[in-house]
């Protein structure tokens, strides 16, 4: 009888794996939770070691970074604009790109390839263009809105980001459609079900990973944009990004340190909260999905 010993190797494989992981996890915390300690600092202990833990919770930094440098009305500007733009990509790529994975019809080839085409322009680089055109448009429009609508409008900058990061969204989501069974369809078709009901009802809910996908991604382009909210809102409605950097020049001319930590704690932590639970939710629409045999 031949007796089957196991192999330390698996075991080894999976501790190294532990191991890295959790150094990776310690090298995202540990500068996270030393800029929230920073946050809670007196203008007086940034002159000693950067390492020394807050004397005191000075929580009246978020109250200067929020009122005096103006930061929560830049927070809500971009969470309006982030909000706005996730519904207007959603609204125009969900049925665009479940028409493209299940309908044949004339130059739908055509309407693929210049999708993919989009995903090759880096946005940044057209930013210019944008800007002039929208002034035209401003020009053109002068005698009806007299102090312009399409330069330093948030709504306007919403739509700017759902247009630019349509071609990713279609793409994605147009995948992850063709690989659901048609199945699926067919039995809902056979019930009864409209088109309509059938992409809302059926093929959106477990397409669920995969537009938890795009709203992560999505978000973290809108949220962390700085180039295109610093170019077509020039005026005082500032998003987070823009704000931070005035506040950035503003406290290192003035040392003061605390309320610039303040006003970075305010701009990440959004971003750690919306990825926690967009994590959560993406691995139960994961382990809920797929086809039961």
């Amino acid at each position: 009888m031949t007796t089957i010993k196991s192999s330390s190797r698996p075991r080894t494989g999976r501790a190294l794996t532990y191991v890295l992981v959790a150094a990776i996890a310690l090298a995202i915390a540990a500068p996270v939770a030393w800029v929230l300690l920073a946050s809670l600092k007196q203008k007086s202990e940034f002159f000693g070691s950067p390492w020394t833990l807050p004397k005191s919770l000075h929580a009246a930094n978020y109250v200067e970074a929020f009122v005096d440098a103006h930061m929560g009305q830049y927070f809500l500007t971009s969470v309006f604009v982030t909000v706005l733009g996730l519904v207007l990509v959603l609204v125009v790529s969900v049925p665009a790109a479940y028409v493209i994975a299940r309908y044949e019809f004339r130059g739908r080839r055509l309407v693929e390839t210049a999708l993919l085409a989009g995903l090759f322009v880096n946005v940044n680089y057209i930013v210019v263009p944008i800007f002039l055109m929208l002034v035209d448009w401003d020009r053109a429009l002068i005698d009806v809105f007299p102090g312009g609508f399409f330069i330093d409008n948030p709504s306007v900058l919403s739509l700017v980001y759902a247009a630019t990061s349509i071609p990713f969204t279609i793409y994605l989501l147009t995948a992850y459609f063709r690989s659901i069974p048609v199945e699926y369809e067919e039995a809902a078709a056979i019930d009864g079900a409209s088109r309509f009901r059938i992409m809302t009802q059926v093929m959106l809910p477990m397409a669920r990973p995969a537009v938890t996908t795009v709203i992560l991604f999505n978000f973290l382009a809108y949220w962390n944009d700085f180039i295109i909210a610093l170019t077509l809102l020039p005026g005082e409605g500032k998003t987070l990004q823009v704000g931070l950097l005035n506040l950035f020049t503003a406290q290192k001319a003035a040392a003061d340190y605390g309320r610039l930590y303040a006003g970075m704690v305010i701009v990440i932590v959004p971003v750690l909260i919306l990825y926690a639970v967009i994590q959560r939710r993406l691995i139960e629409g994961i382990a809920s999905g797929g086809v039961k045999g």
